[in-house]
């Protein structure tokens, strides 16, 4: 039905009429009749020219109701029926029934007579002013002072939904209400609310109560404060952060997660947040952050735990301080073109991850990286240029490598023989070309057992590496493609490190001399290589074809015998085995260097590689339109073997076979593997002699196993069911659960969901199941020279989840280790959905940490620290 719609620019001096619009857009007056709607009814504008009183409006109203307007001249009044709505500047009101008096300026709303079929109001008063909305019973508005006052009134401020049986406004921002209740649940008899006699709330920032208390299921409980402030701000804001309480047998009554955080600016805050144990315990944590729009962000994080476990004088009594310090940085590409600078650094004392409790998988982290680097590409130039900062240190043995500076100065590839304007096909020799790569690196190395400044300045080394690759890409010759090559590498070296024999104390001793050193190779080849396919075809079934491709690549390459003073020769052992095998090795003089040193004697031989991958093409079981009746799969992405062999060496001409494959089947089990085989015997010593593996009637063998590694994963999911996001399902978006880069903030982050999964369980998909299997398997020398040893590293990592029912879920992670069948690590946990809060239980009963805790909490952003925790935990620390 066509709607009454008039504006009111000033004050109303026509006659007291109620108008109805009729065919013809002829206004006609008649008495008013509330009853009768004419369905012929269309908009129109008022015409009429209405001088201006003193009393007019700054602005113009404009106004439409379904059923009819009255205009009460005398009073200057204007009331509207039926789907009642009036705009005026950034206010809209609509109701079933609004009196506007001019006079006064005041808007008053009611709802339509009657109730509906559920015994409710209908049309009730709905007040909108910018992003605030209001609805209530009624409700009366001064357009001159900004003030109103509204009978059970139902708002929203972001997350929390507010009602109160009065409320009055008195600006744009600010309106008190009296009875009110506010809660997070949006239902309209929610689950939880908080109720307060008076209530102030200033919209966009914090509500401000009296006493208030909360009520569950409409049961208000005994025990409520004195006062609360309810943060009502989008994004961040200042404020206490509660602690939870806590209990470990080792440490006694804890407190955790008490703290402050502090937005300084809109460029930076602040958080500091610590825990505090009944025996002594403590820790504490300051985490700045920082953060330039299209400049640049980062964050820090200073970490200090003082653990003590049991009392002084108790016989298992243990005392350790240790920190962390971390820094994450990242640059804006777009701040400055062609340049960037990143950093992630990671600085512990050796047990900081037995003790801290952010997450226990952290124990199992030995190795620590850290690096801090700058890039720079010199536009219009083949030239870039990067500086590092490299650090690693292994927590177990407690040794640190600490790398700096790393400087890095490439040219790519130049090719000074072409045209800047070329015109037709380029001559051969135009496609050489040349480049340069050049490394300087200064290393330290020390335990923190033991460290000093001394001791750091006799393990600094430092090396240089150049590198001068000249290409030529000559045209295909058919299906074959020839490349020659010529390359020139140096290297310095600021040691020799020398191996002796020390005849008394039966052992070899380890000579460091310090100077400038250098080291040279030149290296030529030629390669060439094809690819040949072959399908093998089985007619019109569910395989169509198989097809086989094959990637061989054959290469010739000359290094001449540069550095032959390098290597000598020295006693490791006192054994001879019966006069059959020395006890002499050779070594490089300049191994365990910043640089890897170049190989003994001349190369001439040949290198090689055979490359092949299988695909499959099925029956597509999916295509109802026939237009792609197969499809292609892929049975292994690649497979193959490398090695080669040197024509011009007096023994061990061929080198160790490196085989290799990996797929991904039917594109859910990620499946690789590899080895490295010897093609050569081994002495009573375990030391290679020049004998093959398949002669003396040993029976062919493509090798002695060497070293090798097999992994497989997989996932498995069922689809995802309708539902909305969780608040703490949202707060995974765009986290990678494995990146060690993350910023500090998020780390933190990211280390709570991994140690309480149960709190961020997703129900809308009802399974989950994630597995892979990892086999390592090396052979390394010991660390006397004497002997071999063989080393085997083997587990099963596990992480799944599944609905009991649509409200209950069970999650479990582990790691399993076949070598010793034990439990690394096993996590368990129960998820119950409670629609605005949601209860979790979080067991980990192996492990150097085991813990048990169970929480209940809302689910809404701004009261997640709102929650009910119960927590034991229990310390089982190895000793080194």
């Amino acid at each position: 039905m066509p709607r009454i719609v008039k504006t009111i620019p000033g004050s109303i001096t026509a006659p007291d009429t109620v108008y109805k619009p009729l065919r013809g857009g002829v206004e006609t007056p008649v008495a008013p009749d509330t009853l009768h709607k004419d369905t012929t009814r269309r908009p129109l504008i008022d015409s009429l020219s209405i001088p201006l009183s003193k009393d007019s409006l700054d602005a113009p109203i404009t106004y439409e109701a379904e059923d009819s307007m009255v205009l009460d001249i005398p009073n200057k009044r204007v009331l509207l029926y039926d789907q009642a709505t009036t705009d005026y500047k950034d206010l809209k009101l609509k109701s079933g029934i609004i009196m506007m008096d001019q006079s006064t300026q005041i808007l008053v709303a009611l709802p339509a007579p009657g109730l509906d079929s559920n015994g409710l109001l209908v049309q009730r008063p709905e007040f909108t002013q910018g992003q605030d909305v209001v609805t209530s019973d009624s409700m009366r508005y001064s357009m001159r002072s900004k003030k109103g006052i509204s009978v059970n009134a139902d708002g929203q401020e972001g997350e929390m939904f507010i009602h109160s049986q009065r409320s009055k406004k008195i600006d744009e921002k600010t309106f008190y209400a009296y009875n009110a209740r506010f809660t997070t649940c949006d239902l309209d008899t929610p689950h939880f609310a908080f109720r307060a006699k008076r209530v102030k709330y200033i919209s966009g920032k914090f509500a401000i109560t009296g006493y208030t208390r909360p009520e569950f299921e409409g049961i208000p409980f005994p025990i409520g404060i004195p006062y609360g402030i309810f943060p009502l701000v989008d994004g961040q804001h200042s404020g206490l952060l509660p602690p939870a309480f806590t209990v470990n047998d080792q440490q006694g009554l804890g407190l955790t997660g008490l703290g402050y955080y502090k937005v300084i600016s809109q460029n930076m805050d602040f958080l500091i947040k610590g825990n505090i144990y009944s025996y002594g315990s403590w820790e504490l944590d300051l985490d700045p952050s920082y953060y330039v729009r299209y400049h640049y962000r980062g964050s820090v994080n200073f970490s200090v735990i003082d653990t003590k476990i049991a009392f002084k004088g108790d016989p298992d009594y243990q005392q350790s301080t240790n920190f962390n310090l971390q820094w994450a940085h990242s640059a804006d590409a777009k701040a400055h073109p062609g340049q960037s600078f990143n950093a992630s650094v990671n600085l512990m004392t050796s047990k900081y991850n037995q003790y801290q409790t952010n997450y226990v998988g952290q124990v199992y982290n030995n190795q620590i990286q850290s690096s801090v680097a700058y890039t720079k590409t010199f536009t219009g130039t083949p030239f870039y240029f990067s500086a590092a900062f490299t650090q690693n240190q292994n927590t177990q043995q407690r040794l640190w490598n600490v790398s700096l500076p790393n400087l890095n100065l490439t040219a790519n590839t130049v090719y000074p023989f072409q045209k800047k304007n070329q015109v037709g096909p380029k001559k051969w020799y135009q496609n050489l070309g040349i480049g340069y790569n050049g490394s300087y690196q200064s290393l330290i190395s020390f335990y923190d057992t033991a460290f000093s400044f001394k001791q750091v300045w006799d393990t600094l080394q430092w090396g240089a590496h150049h590198t001068i690759p000249i290409t030529l890409s000559l045209p295909p010759a058919g299906p074959i493609q020839i490349a020659p090559s010529v390359s020139y590498d140096e290297t310095w070296f600021s040691r020799q490190m020398l191996l002796h024999w020390d005849q008394k104390a039966v052992k070899v001793d380890t000579t460091i001399i310090k100077g400038f050193y250098t080291q040279r190779q030149m290296t030529y080849g030629i390669s060439t290589s094809t690819a040949a396919y072959g399908t093998f075809n089985f007619g019109s079934g569910y395989i169509k074809a198989i097809r086989h491709v094959v990637r061989p690549t054959i290469g010739f390459s000359y290094q001449p015998d540069l550095n032959k003073g390098a290597f000598y020769s020295t006693q490791v052992d006192t054994l001879t085995y019966g006069g059959t095998v020395s006890p002499f090795q050779t070594f490089n003089k300049y191994a365990g260097g910043v640089f890897a040193p170049y190989g003994q004697g001349t190369f001439g031989g040949i290198n090689f590689q055979l490359d092949n991958n299988l695909e499959m093409k099925v029956r597509n079981s999916k295509d109802t339109t026939g237009n792609t009746p197969y499809k292609k799969v892929k049975l292994l992405d690649a497979f193959g073997f490398s090695g080669n062999y040197n024509l011009v060496a007096d023994s061990f001409k061929l080198s160790d076979w490196t085989i290799y494959a990996h797929s991904n089947l039917f594109n859910k089990i990620n499946v690789a593997g590899g080895a490295t085989l010897d093609p050569y015997q081994v002495n009573a010593a375990g030391n290679r002699v020049d004998k093959y593996v398949w002669s003396g009637g040993h029976g062919f063998s493509p090798g002695r196993f060497v070293s090798g590694y097999v992994s497989a994963s997989t996932t498995f999911e069922s689809k995802k069911s309708k539902g909305q996001e969780s608040a703490q399902d949202s707060l995974l978006n765009g986290k990678d659960l494995n990146n060690p880069g993350a910023m500090s903030d998020d780390q933190r982050e990211l280390n709570y969901i991994r140690s309480n999964p149960a709190e961020f369980a997703n129900f809308n998909i009802p399974w989950h199941l994630s597995l892979s299997y990892s086999l390592t398997i090396s052979r390394v020398q010991n660390a006397n020279f004497q002997g071999w040893t063989n080393r085997t590293t083997q587990s099963i990592n596990f992480n799944g989840d599944f609905n009991l029912t649509p409200n209950w879920k069970i999650i479990g992670s582990g790691t399993f280790s076949v070598d010793s069948y034990t439990f690394q690590f096993l996590q368990a946990s129960v998820a119950r959905n409670l629609h605005c809060w949601q209860m979790a239980i979080n067991v980990t009963p192996l492990g150097y940490y085991r813990s048990f805790s169970i929480t209940l909490s809302p689910k809404s952003g701004i009261l997640r620290d709102l929650r009910i925790n119960r927590t034991r935990s229990y310390y089982s620390i190895p000793q080194y």
